[in-house]
């Protein structure tokens, strides 16, 4: 009976999290395994860049990225950022046994309001974003992301971007936009 009762009082305090807007203020969706190799692909791994996940939820992108420039030896940063304690406690203990953990950083912070200017400046002129966020917030991240100097790039899963312009030297003709079809749509600015 005590087991029983300890499982309904930690299910519960998990629902509580992921239901809360102060722990979780984004619904928690891992990207598609499917679209994996072409979210890597958008990202454009290369030596000294740094690429943050912003509501990394379990890691999902950052440690396949990550393992993906292991393997080609590239000095890439990588930066999860998650509120969620259970989510942060997850990408700890992934991080904990990936072989490309000393390039792997984890930052419990609101992605509305961290001081994203600051961190940015802390890393190398390369920088990606990658979102896989809700579309109502997608804006509200990019306007908290938005520094003096613009020169970082964003790949966003599933989602564009309206207030970005996407870059033109993947561009469709028509469109003078990059978007990458899989199983979702994967957006590059």
């Amino acid at each position: 009976m005590g087991f029983f009762i300890t499982f309904i009082i930690f299910i519960t305090v998990i629902i509580f999290i992921f239901s809360s807007k102060k722990f979780s203020p984004i619904p928690y969706f891992p990207s598609q395994p499917a679209d994996m190799l072409l979210i890597i692909k958008a990202l454009s791994l290369k030596n000294n860049q740094t690429i943050f996940d912003l509501g990394a939820g379990d890691g999902t992108v950052i440690f396949k990225a990550a393992e993906e420039a292991f393997q080609q030896d590239l000095n890439t940063k990588f930066v999860a950022v998650e509120i969620n304690p259970v989510l942060i406690l997850i990408l700890y203990l992934r991080r904990l046994f990936h072989k490309n953990r000393k390039n792997i950083k984890i930052i419990r912070d609101d992605i509305f309001k961290m001081d994203f200017e600051s961190l940015i400046m802390k890393q190398s002129n390369n920088v990606t974003i990658y979102l896989y966020i809700s579309p109502w917030y997608i804006e509200r991240v990019i306007k908290n992301c938005k520094m003096k100097n613009e020169k970082f790039s964003v790949v966003s899963y599933m989602y564009p971007v309206k207030s970005l312009t996407r870059k033109p030297s993947f561009a469709k003709a028509s469109e003078g936009k990059e978007i990458i079809q899989g199983k979702n749509k994967i957006f590059i600015y």
